[in-house]
């Protein structure tokens, strides 16, 4: 696993820290990803009229996994900086188990889009081109972790 400068750890830490403890609003910024890529729409049962943007928004399920778990992932890996080989093991596992899901590996293209449309419109003028490579450095390990995942999720079902 790769390993980020101490210049994106700091840059990386400083503007996460600066979104504040609830990272929920943030989260609701990054159905732009659903714009992105509008076919995930219907990786989502949690309700059978979660055919629109504004459908899947009145989903408590939906938005608990977007708001809540999707930024949970992303914290933990902002804490993780200065060791994110140990996270290594669950990235994987959530890579197998967005394979599982239906998820293919480049909608974690738009997932990395998304989050940094989120991170531009709530840091504003913080957002600098070293502050954009710096999260895309971050999200490309978490990326190639999941995507191991998300192979060896293929590899199993093919035996």
């Amino acid at each position: 696993m790769e390993e980020l400068s101490g210049k994106d750890k700091g840059l990386i830490r400083g503007s996460w820290e600066s979104l504040g403890k609830n990272k929920v609003p943030h989260g609701v910024i990054m159905f732009s990803l659903f714009e992105l890529d509008p076919a995930l729409l219907s990786l989502f049962h949690y309700d059978a009229n979660c055919s629109s943007r504004q459908d899947c928004l009145a989903s408590p399920e939906f938005l608990d996994h977007v708001t809540k778990q999707v930024m949970l992932v992303i914290d933990a890996a902002v804490s993780h900086l200065d060791d994110l080989h140990s996270l290594e093991d669950f990235l994987v596992n959530l890579g197998r188990k967005h394979k599982a899901a239906g998820v293919s590996t480049q909608s974690f293209a738009a997932v990395g889009e998304s989050l940094l449309y989120m991170l531009q419109c709530s840091l504003g003028q913080a957002y600098t081109a070293p502050l954009r490579q710096a999260w895309l450095n971050m999200y490309s390990i978490v990326v190639a972790a999941m995507s191991r995942g998300w192979a060896e999720n293929g590899e199993d079902k093919a035996d």
